[in-house]
């Protein structure tokens, strides 16, 4: 049936009586409420979120390294890697697989970085990224990951939205959609990209699929105008966008009543956040605010454009009461095609401009008593081979090609075990040997931390009901505190 039609048979007196009523009662609720704890009419906007069950974690920081990290560099220490670097690679680990750049028989490759054992646990740790030894104990590593997708933007597409085709709800989406907002003033789910790249998997990878648009992400800067557009136009003061916003929701309101379509209530909705937003978002992207050895803490500087800002930015967020923020930071696919682009001293500077803020984001939270709500997610969209990459095989320049079989993302806070290694690869980093963990059982583990039970947070779309993991994931109880 024609859709519109459709809206305008529910018309009835009965249907009349009911909306009235419940207009009504949430106008007497409103004048009730204080502003903190607003009560939102409209359909399309988001609301305070009640989870399944009392969550660990009410805040996500999600840390993407867009190319995907060598992990083998970084984190799964192989001592018999190492020791049979140059040697061909077996048989039997090549047979049936399928690699993005390489053919024929690669030589295995140990890792040029030095490796020693930081914190209470023990934990393998990289010389290239010396501050996070420092924080150690608080990071729960997950050595056992391992997906289906070999090319970058199927693989992160398949990470944020649990299928490697666009056209399904971010993570950060769903969380937005599950949990609301603590903040009217601000968007319940923040984007943040460094290295001036977008992701691989585009504006899909943060967007909201079928979901209403109201809870994609909305991307900021932390150069120049926080948010692209909201600010007035020249000749636009804040009382004439006030009057433009009345007039606009007046005729969006008329083709709602006329037509019953939710992305009108939506607009609405971002039409209204984007006014709320001229004032607060500003002074929260304003990182100047910031005590000087908070700064030099994060290696952050007003007015430029890293990954350091967007770490600092990532706390002033949440801090602020948004609920889910992503940041991507580009420049991690190491197949050894330049100097950069190296597992040595390639991965070594890469590393210098992660390594010191992301270190002192988990100081920050844990000193400001916000890191046991929060959950910081880091980690690529797969691995990376332990053998050389086919084409820079015969190059001074170290690189690996991609890899699904296994990787390693790391958890801390928000309800995750600090100091603990989970999962195992065999002893050349082909396989995982011990507790797999597949992307959709990580998403399940986070919805989990959020309060959500992952297979009842659904959304109808097309008939039936869709989940962020599909029809797949499994929570892995032995990462929780």
């Amino acid at each position: 049936m024609n859709p519109i039609l459709e809206n305008l048979q529910l018309r009835t007196r009965r249907y009349f009586l009911k909306e009235s009523a419940m207009g009504l009662g949430a106008l007497a609720i409103n004048s009730m409420l204080s502003d903190g704890a607003r009560a939102d009419t409209d359909a399309g906007a988001i609301q305070l979120g009640k989870p399944h069950f009392t969550p660990k974690a009410k805040r996500v920081i999600y840390l993407h390294m867009t190319g995907s990290p060598p992990n083998l560099d970084l984190f799964d220490y192989k001592p018999e890697l190492v020791r049979r670097t140059g040697e061909d690679c077996p048989k039997t680990f090549l047979e049936g697989k399928e690699f993005a750049f390489t053919s024929g028989t690669p030589t295995l490759l140990g890792t040029p970085q030095k490796f020693q054992q930081v914190g209470q646990g023990g934990t393998w740790m990289s010389a290239a990224i010396p501050k996070l030894h420092e924080v150690a104990d608080h990071m729960c590593l997950v050595h056992s990951m391992h997906t289906e997708q070999f090319n970058h933007a199927p693989a992160e597409l398949l990470i944020y939205t649990g299928s490697p085709r666009a056209g399904r709800p971010s993570l950060g989406s769903w969380a937005a959609y599950g949990l609301g907002t603590e903040n009217a003033n601000l968007p319940a789910f923040v984007v943040l990209i460094s290295s001036g790249v977008q992701p691989n998997g585009g504006k899909s990878s943060y967007g909201s699929g079928f979901l209403p648009s109201v809870y994609q992400g909305v991307q900021c800067r932390s150069k120049g105008d926080p948010v692209l557009f909201v600010s007035n136009p020249p000749g636009m003061d804040a009382d004439l966008r006030r009057k433009t916003l009345d007039a606009l929701g007046k005729l969006n309101q008329l083709q709602v009543e006329e037509m019953g379509h939710p992305e009108t209530q939506t607009r609405i909705s971002q039409y209204e956040l984007a006014f709320r937003m001229q004032t607060s978002v500003p002074e929260v992207m304003d990182i100047s605010r910031e005590p000087q050895y908070v700064l030099e803490d994060y290696g952050a500087k007003p007015g430029e454009s890293s990954l350091a800002n967007n770490c600092l930015l990532a706390r002033r967020l949440v801090e602020s009461g948004v609920r889910f923020v992503q940041l991507f930071d580009w420049g991690w696919d190491f197949h050894g095609t330049g100097a950069l682009e190296g597992i040595d001293d390639g991965l070594t500077r890469k590393c210098a401009t992660m390594d010191k803020p992301v270190a002192a984001l988990i100081r920050d939270l844990h000193s400001r008593g916000l890191l046991d709500e929060t959950l910081i997610v880091w980690g690529g969209e797969f691995g990376r081979t332990p053998f050389r990459e086919g084409r820079t095989a015969k190059s001074k320049i170290l690189g690996r090609d991609h890899y699904p079989d296994c990787f390693t993302m790391w958890m801390a806070g928000g309800g995750t075990k600090g100091g603990v290694n989970y999962g195992q690869t065999d002893e050349l980093g082909f396989g995982v040997v011990e507790n797999p963990v597949h992307v959709h059982d990580l998403q399940a583990t986070i919805m989990h931390l959020l309060g959500f039970d992952h297979t009842k947070l659904t959304y109808r779309f097309q008939g039936r009901d869709y989940r962020l993991t599909d029809v797949h994931g499994n929570v892995v109880q032995a990462l929780l505190a």
